[in-house]
């Protein structure tokens, strides 16, 4: 494990950028550019996250900071993923945010806070993910909250604000029941590792002696932190703030929440779920994902039939399949573990994609109301066969990688947990049925009048294209090195080829 060498300062740096960022766009205030710096601060992260990778490939992993920042192929990836896609908002928010600008909906001052804190927001998620304390991760955690609380009020309407109270209380009350199982932890470890004060709580140590944590207090932590930070992923029936705060934020906004938060959270769990393991030696911490899942996928897939909202459509989308993802983790084998982490990547990219195109075509038509949203092909046709072919994907059709992911999920609960296979497919067949359904009639349907508008504006579709190229691409084909980094990542949650 690293810690000495140049490698070490990498995490420092990969968070110190994002904050630097926020504070810059903060005391530049309404100067003009302020979009472009935020795209380029983005742009940086991402290649200071690659360099990271890199660095983790090349000597393992690297510990900084007197041990408080940890990284290995597990959140490595996570961060990778991370940066990319909020790099690809950051793109996408140049042109969007200057026409809500223009339509008189958003003042410089709040396009100062959106800058602000959308930086602020990748910094916690970054610092969740990186961070090798589990009291330090739940402080990140609450960051985030507290970041996109400020996000997705920033329209100030009755709407978001009760949107945005909403998320803050539930999940706030999540955090509090993930705090105390955090608390639990430290009791079990002071035991284990007494007199080392918050040393105590530093996951590489956990993991190393999780053999020795008490059974019974690792039980119980494990149902607080999983309710907890399971509420932040949107786990259903946990996930009544997220339909809400999608709808009503700014879409760049919907994009980082189902594109990033969501991960971070279902990450959280997924890193207590490998001490509970190595204490409690029982398959019930896997059987509690699996029914959290479908039954995630099973509410959602029949909630998608009645939205009326283009976000809140694809809100429920995310319910749906962040609810697989836990679901194929919980089946804990390895080629379950590579298929959640590959879902992890393509719902990321996909979902981004979608909502990049559903924010222009809402803006288009002056109202995200699906009844509003037609004709798309016609009008607009580029935007059009971008919302259709990232439905495709997202639904799971081939060849895109969502697709494969989903396969793959499904052929591991065949040998796994065979009782999961018909719920699994129902749901997933009425989620594609409802999604195609209601982005055909947008792409297809006929056009009410006035008609869709010409925006002042000129939309960048360039960041869609790549994340749903990408999606394509990892249904055609995963590189060896990429396959290795989620077989490594596999290993980190416990499961052994």
């Amino acid at each position: 494990m690293q810690t000495s060498t140049w490698f070490a300062y990498l995490p420092a740096a990969v968070l110190a950028l994002p904050l630097a960022g926020a504070a810059t766009l903060g005391w530049l205030g309404l100067r003009r550019g302020a979009d472009y710096l935020n795209l380029a601060f983005s742009v940086l992260g991402f290649a200071l996250a690659c360099l990271l990778a890199l660095a983790v490939v090349l000597g393992g992993p690297l510990l900084a900071l007197g041990q408080q920042l940890y990284a290995d192929a597990l959140n490595t990836y996570l961060v990778l993923l991370t940066t990319f896609v909020a790099a690809g908002t950051a793109a996408f928010s140049v042109p969007y945010m200057r026409v809500e600008q223009a339509a008189g909906r958003l003042g410089g001052q709040r396009l100062r806070l959106y800058h602000g804190m959308f930086q602020l927001f990748v910094f916690t998620m970054l610092l969740a993910l990186l961070s090798n304390n589990l009291g330090l991760l739940w402080v990140a955690m609450e960051a985030a909250t507290l970041a996109t609380v400020l996000l997705v009020s920033l329209y100030r309407s009755p709407a978001g604000l009760q949107a945005a109270w909403k998320y803050f209380i539930l999940c706030g009350v999540g955090l509090a029941l993930a705090l105390f199982g955090t608390v639990l932890v430290y009791a079990a470890a002071e035991r284990v590792l007494g007199g080392q004060g918050a040393q105590a709580l530093l996951w590489t140590r956990l993991a190393a002696a999780r053999g020795a944590l008490a059974p019974a207090a690792m039980s119980v932590a494990f149902v607080f932190v999983l309710v907890g930070y399971g509420t932040k992923v949107g786990l259903v029936p946990l996930h009544s703030w997220l339909p809400d705060a999608h709808a009503e934020g700014p879409t760049p906004v919907s994009a980082v929440l189902s594109g990033l938060l969501l991960n971070v959270a279902l990450y959280a769990v997924l890193r207590m779920r490998v001490l509970v393991d190595g204490s409690v030696h029982a398959a019930w911490p896997g059987l509690l994902l699996q029914g959290f899942g479908v039954l995630s996928v099973l509410t959602a897939s029949l909630l998608l039939w009645r939205q009326k909202d283009a976000k809140r459509l694809f809100a429920w989308s995310s319910i749906e399949h962040m609810g697989l993802a836990s679901f194929g983790f919980g089946l804990g084998t390895p080629l379950a573990s590579f298929a959640a982490l590959l879902h992890l990547s393509v719902h990321a990219l996909t979902k981004s994609a979608i909502f990049f195109s559903v924010g222009h075509a809402s803006q288009k038509a002056g109202s995200p109301r699906l009844d509003d949203i037609r004709g798309l092909r016609a009008r607009s046709p580029a935007l059009g066969w971008l919302l259709l072919l990232g439905a495709l994907a997202i639904v799971g059709l081939p060849p895109f990688g969502v697709f494969t992911s989903e396969f793959l999920i499904l052929g591991s609960a065949l040998q796994s947990a065979p009782w999961s296979v018909a719920p699994l497919l129902l749901g997933l067949l009425v989620a594609l049925a409802a999604v195609l359904w209601r982005v055909q009639a947008m792409v297809f349907g006929r056009e009410h009048e006035p008609g869709l508008r010409r925006l002042p504006q000129r939309p960048w579709l360039l960041p869609a294209w790549l994340h749903l190229g990408l999606v394509l691409w990892l249904g055609l084909w995963i590189p060896g090195l990429l396959a290795q980094a989620w077989r490594a990542a596999a290993l980190v949650l416990g499961s052994t080829a």
